[in-house]
Protein backbone atom coordinates (compact mmCIF):
# COMPACT_ATOMS: atom_id res chain seq x y z
CA UNK A 1 0.00 0.00 0.00
CA UNK A 2 2.95 2.32 0.68
CA UNK A 3 4.14 2.06 -2.91
CA UNK A 4 0.74 3.24 -4.22
CA UNK A 5 0.70 6.20 -1.86
CA UNK A 6 4.28 7.05 -2.78
CA UNK A 7 3.44 6.90 -6.50
CA UNK A 8 0.45 9.22 -6.03
CA UNK A 9 2.54 11.66 -3.97
CA UNK A 10 5.30 11.63 -6.60
CA UNK A 11 2.77 12.31 -9.37
CA UNK A 12 1.30 15.23 -7.45
CA UNK A 13 4.76 16.71 -6.97
CA UNK A 14 5.54 16.39 -10.68
CA UNK A 15 2.37 18.22 -11.66
CA UNK A 16 3.14 21.18 -9.43
CA UNK A 17 0.58 23.62 -8.04
CA UNK A 18 -2.57 24.14 -10.09
CA UNK A 19 -2.72 27.25 -12.24
CA UNK A 20 -5.42 29.84 -11.37
CA UNK A 21 -7.13 29.35 -14.77
CA UNK A 22 -7.09 25.53 -14.56
CA UNK A 23 -10.21 25.27 -12.45
CA UNK A 24 -12.66 22.57 -13.41
CA UNK A 25 -16.39 23.05 -13.08
CA UNK A 26 -17.72 21.56 -9.85
CA UNK A 27 -19.25 18.16 -10.41
CA UNK A 28 -23.03 17.94 -10.04
CA UNK A 29 -24.41 15.65 -7.32
CA UNK A 30 -25.34 12.12 -8.41
CA UNK A 31 -29.05 12.50 -7.67
CA UNK A 32 -29.29 15.29 -10.23
CA UNK A 33 -28.98 12.75 -13.03
CA UNK A 34 -32.22 11.13 -11.83
CA UNK A 35 -34.35 14.29 -12.19
CA UNK A 36 -35.38 13.49 -15.82
CA UNK A 37 -36.43 9.99 -14.75
CA UNK A 38 -38.53 11.30 -11.87
CA UNK A 39 -40.11 13.90 -14.16
CA UNK A 40 -41.20 11.14 -16.55
CA UNK A 41 -42.31 8.97 -13.62
CA UNK A 42 -44.44 11.79 -12.16
CA UNK A 43 -46.09 12.39 -15.53
CA UNK A 44 -46.87 8.68 -15.86
CA UNK A 45 -48.31 8.65 -12.34
CA UNK A 46 -50.56 11.57 -13.29
CA UNK A 47 -51.76 9.60 -16.31
CA UNK A 48 -52.52 6.58 -14.14
CA UNK A 49 -54.50 8.76 -11.72
CA UNK A 50 -56.50 10.13 -14.66
CA UNK A 51 -57.23 6.58 -15.85
CA UNK A 52 -58.28 5.62 -12.31
CA UNK A 53 -60.71 8.54 -12.38
CA UNK A 54 -62.44 6.82 -15.35
CA UNK A 55 -61.06 9.06 -18.10
CA UNK A 56 -59.99 6.27 -20.44
CA UNK A 57 -59.13 8.57 -23.31
CA UNK A 58 -57.15 11.24 -21.48
CA UNK A 59 -55.13 8.92 -19.23
CA UNK A 60 -53.37 6.91 -21.95
CA UNK A 61 -52.75 10.15 -23.84
CA UNK A 62 -50.95 11.60 -20.80
CA UNK A 63 -48.93 8.41 -20.38
CA UNK A 64 -48.06 8.54 -24.09
CA UNK A 65 -46.90 12.12 -23.56
CA UNK A 66 -44.69 10.93 -20.69
CA UNK A 67 -43.16 8.29 -22.97
CA UNK A 68 -42.55 10.89 -25.66
CA UNK A 69 -40.90 13.09 -23.02
CA UNK A 70 -38.71 10.14 -22.03
CA UNK A 71 -37.68 9.62 -25.66
CA UNK A 72 -36.91 13.33 -26.06
CA UNK A 73 -34.86 13.46 -22.87
CA UNK A 74 -33.01 10.29 -23.87
CA UNK A 75 -32.16 11.89 -27.22
CA UNK A 76 -31.11 15.29 -25.87
CA UNK A 77 -29.28 14.54 -22.63
CA UNK A 78 -25.70 13.25 -22.53
CA UNK A 79 -25.02 9.77 -21.17
CA UNK A 80 -23.84 11.00 -17.76
CA UNK A 81 -27.01 13.07 -17.19
CA UNK A 82 -29.70 10.69 -18.42
CA UNK A 83 -29.83 8.57 -15.24
CA UNK A 84 -32.23 5.64 -15.15
CA UNK A 85 -33.78 6.56 -18.49
CA UNK A 86 -30.84 4.72 -20.04
CA UNK A 87 -31.71 1.03 -20.19
CA UNK A 88 -30.12 -0.22 -23.41
CA UNK A 89 -28.56 1.68 -26.25
CA UNK A 90 -29.74 5.22 -26.97
CA UNK A 91 -31.60 4.39 -30.20
CA UNK A 92 -33.19 1.26 -28.75
CA UNK A 93 -34.51 3.24 -25.77
CA UNK A 94 -35.86 5.98 -28.03
CA UNK A 95 -37.52 3.53 -30.44
CA UNK A 96 -39.10 1.58 -27.58
CA UNK A 97 -40.48 4.68 -25.88
CA UNK A 98 -41.87 6.07 -29.14
CA UNK A 99 -43.37 2.70 -30.10
CA UNK A 100 -45.15 2.39 -26.77
CA UNK A 101 -46.30 6.01 -27.00
CA UNK A 102 -47.74 5.33 -30.45
CA UNK A 103 -49.56 2.25 -29.18
CA UNK A 104 -51.05 4.25 -26.30
CA UNK A 105 -52.16 7.04 -28.64
CA UNK A 106 -53.99 4.43 -30.74
CA UNK A 107 -55.48 2.94 -27.56
CA UNK A 108 -56.67 6.38 -26.42
CA UNK A 109 -58.14 7.04 -29.85
CA UNK A 110 -60.12 3.80 -30.11
CA UNK A 111 -61.22 3.57 -26.47
CA UNK A 112 -64.95 4.08 -26.13
CA UNK A 113 -66.06 7.12 -24.21
CA UNK A 114 -68.03 6.17 -21.12
CA UNK A 115 -71.53 7.53 -20.76
CA UNK A 116 -72.35 7.79 -24.46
Amino acid sequence: MDSVEAAVAAEEQEQGPPEPGDRQAPEAPGWLAQVPYFLVLATMAAGIVVVAAAYFKRGPAIIAGALMLAALLRYVLPEDRVGMLAVRGRWFDIATALGLAGALVVLAWVAPALGT
